[in-house]
């Protein structure tokens, strides 16, 4: 079906014409049409506008009015037309939804209070200031099989062999094609026998065979650097986002613990019933 809450039919939108006059001082509850006794506000247009999707909802109101105003109308018509005696499914559908919307409007508002530019400052204050600056490594590696092949790579290494070369002919890694490049890591990203190794070395030194899961690498750390806390701006929305799962977690926490939850101790109910019971769909 073409008649969707969240999206508008191409006819209704193409069809767009004048907004209709209003006597002085239109809102939210100003009636703008009636459909077999239900009226339809300008409240229910700019609430079905906000759910529209990205590409509709940055028209302009002058191509929207009438393309919104004859969806609701539309709905009106097919869901008068449902009548009372709806199927299981429809009406348990319909609970889902209301109590979604509902839930959405509680952790919105939750959100809304705990996410200010005060609590994102504390965030960044708490995660970035006075803590030590991190050191972040650039190596490369050559991977190999066994360690009699590391063992040979390094003595090539020490005879004056290209690492970059010897990385492109002999490492068995994804890196090898680039000469044997990671790029820069800090700690932590690299597994522990291999960033111990890296921890030993001097910019411009070569490891030992250095085992690991993957196989044996020879390791060469080219340059190391300080990386500075980012700049508040940088990391704002990472942060935010932060504060909003917080929030979140907290209002769920809360909520949940005041609430009065009984579960039935059934044993008959159990986790397939999810696949074999049905409901009626007519």
């Amino acid at each position: 079906m073409f008649f969707r809450t969240k999206f508008l039919t191409a006819t209704a939108l193409v069809c767009a014409l004048s907004t209709p006059a209003f006597a002085e001082g239109p809102d939210a509850s100003t009636v703008v049409a009636t459909v077999n006794g239900t009226d339809i506000t300008l409240g229910h247009m700019i609430a079905t506008k906000q759910t529209l999707p990205p590409q509709y909802a940055q028209l302009p109101d002058e191509v929207l009015f009438q393309g919104i105003l004859d969806q609701l109308i539309q709905q009106v018509v097919l869901s008068d037309a449902a009548g009372d005696d709806l199927p299981l499914s429809v009406t348990l559908t319909l609970e889902n939804q209301a109590r979604a919307v509902r839930a959405d409007h509680v952790i919105d508002n939750a959100i809304k209070a705990a996410v200010t530019d005060e609590a994102v400052e504390m965030a960044y204050a708490a995660q970035y200031e006075g803590a030590e600056p991190e050191a972040e490594f650039n190596a490369s590696h050559i991977l190999v099989e066994t360690e009699e092949e590391a063992a040979e790579i390094v003595t090539r290494l020490e005879a004056g062999e290209d690492f970059a070369e010897l990385a492109r002919e002999k490492s068995t890694g994804p890196s090898g094609p680039n000469g044997g490049e990671l790029g820069w890591f800090g700690k932590g990203m690299m597994v522990p026998s291999f960033e111990e190794a890296v921890l030993t070395l001097e910019a411009g030194q070569i490891s030992a065979p250095v085992e690991t899961q993957f196989g044996w690498h020879v390791v060469k750390l080219n340059e190391t650097r300080v990386k500075d806390a980012p700049a508040l701006e940088d990391v704002r929305d990472e942060l935010a986002a932060g504060v909003e799962q917080v929030a979140i977690g907290q209002a769920l926490s809360t909520l949940t613990e005041a609430a009065t939850i009984t579960h039935t101790e059934d044993e008959a109910i159990t986790p397939d019933l999810l696949s074999t019971v049905t409901l009626d769909m007519e």
